[in-house]
């Protein structure tokens, strides 16, 4: 086969095909092998594994390859329950028992701890999602601009790829409720082909009052005896199997610095900060959003509680209508994949609260941004991930800092 225009051939040919070893894996979940001290990057494979793979890609210090066969398969691999692992990009982890992914996931916390904040910290055993498939509260399946008169696939992104679709009739990691409504909703998508000039994202949310698939309708969710309600198409965590303890554990740790307040910013609907109230003077929950902001008194109010308060705030001014003292105060936050701004950042250490309870979705900026917290004057206390997401390479990690 001829290879692409740009391709390096150093230091492979264009689907060389190699029997390596498997070494570890990455915070990605890719094999990581070495030919003559050159990394070869192997997805889909397990740490001592031989397999056989064929190189698509050399970069400047590592190359990249698809894996053909497993020849010496490792003790933890199991059969994956999707019959497109290793097509959809969606999981990475479907072949390794889930025991070793909560060790592995704990290892990359670890690993991120100590060479991006250069900081060597014990991080606590994972906690495990209770149901491993079948959590997912919410899926946006997905697909290209129809092509002469029809749809094509409708699915997630293929792996390894930047926009090739995989059709997904079935995703194992969804729960039941959404399965049993995906092939109608394929279908009507298809139905109405024609009203789509461009691709298009189908949203499906299992929530209390059934499936959702419009973006403005309420979803109603129960956690631990607290009644939130939102748009489907928002924001909100998607495996609600482990949510209730993966909420008590970051009160819990804000409950045990002593403040008297608690302040959660990029406070969205209101998560935190509404189950946090009982346990707390007054709550403030702030948002950049005023439709967040308004959500999130609709819900305080739903629970019946008067000492919450939201604020929409000028992102340069975050604090400015906080009139309690930083000193008696701890402050949650639970950024987007992309963690904190350094704007958000210097506006909270000058309010200077007690203590902060980092929630984040991205261990790499959240490793990021406690260089700065460190420099700041906190020290780092708890270091405790959840697992929100099996079978995949994603997970939440809660960091509690204190002066």
């Amino acid at each position: 086969m001829e290879p692409p225009r740009k391709f390096n051939p150093h230091p492979f040919a264009y689907h060389q095909e190699l029997d390596v070893r498997i070494d570890n894996l990455t915070n990605e979940g890719a094999g990581v092998a070495r030919v003559d001290g050159w990394v070869v990057f192997v997805p889909f494979t397990l740490a001592g594994e031989l397999v056989k793979c064929r190189v698509f890609r050399n970069h400047k210090n590592y190359s990249e390859a698809d894996l053909i066969e497993v020849l010496e398969p490792a003790p933890n691999r199991v059969a994956p329950q999707c019959k497109l692992f290793g097509q959809c990009g969606g999981c990475q982890y479907q072949h390794l028992a889930y025991a070793e992914q909560l060790q592995s996931k704990q290892r990359q916390v670890a690993e991120l701890l100590k060479h991006m904040a250069k900081i060597e910290h014990p991080v606590r055993e994972v906690i495990p999602s209770p149901v491993e498939y079948g959590y997912r509260s919410k899926i946006t399946p997905h697909f290209h601009r129809p092509k002469s008169g029809g749809i094509g696939a409708i699915g997630f992104l293929r792996a390894r790829t930047r926009n090739a679709m995989v059709d997904v009739e079935h995703c194992p990691i969804a729960m039941p409720e959404l399965n049993a409504q995906l092939a109608a909703v394929r279908e009507r998508a298809r139905a109405n082909s024609d009203t789509f000039k461009n691709g298009a994202t189908l949203l499906m949310r299992a929530a209390q009052n059934g499936v959702l698939t419009r973006s403005d309708e309420i979803a109603i969710e129960d956690v631990d005896g607290i009644r939130f309600e939102f748009q489907a198409g928002d924001f909100f965590q998607n495996n609600p199997f482990i949510l209730p303890k993966f909420v008590r554990h970051a009160i819990d740790e804000a409950k045990a610095t002593g403040a008297k307040h608690l302040v959660d910013a990029y406070c969205g609907s209101g998560l935190f900060a509404i189950s946090a109230a009982r346990d707390f003077d007054q709550v403030i929950g702030v948002e950049i959003s005023e439709s967040a902001v308004k959500k999130a008194a609709h819900n305080a109010e739903l629970n019946a509680l008067t000492n919450c308060r939201f604020i929409a705030a000028d992102a340069q001014h975050v604090f400015k209508d906080v009139l309690h003292a930083g000193a008696d105060t701890v402050v949650l936050i639970d950024p987007p994949r992309a963690g904190c701004s350094p704007e958000f950042l210097q506006q909270l250490f000058a309010f200077g609260p007690k203590g902060v309870v980092y929630v984040s979705c991205n261990p790499a900026t959240q490793m990021r941004d406690l260089v700065l917290f460190t420099e700041a004057g906190y020290q780092l206390g708890t270091v405790q991930p959840f697992d929100l997401f099996p079978q995949t390479k994603h997970l939440e990690c809660v960091m509690t800092l204190g002066r």
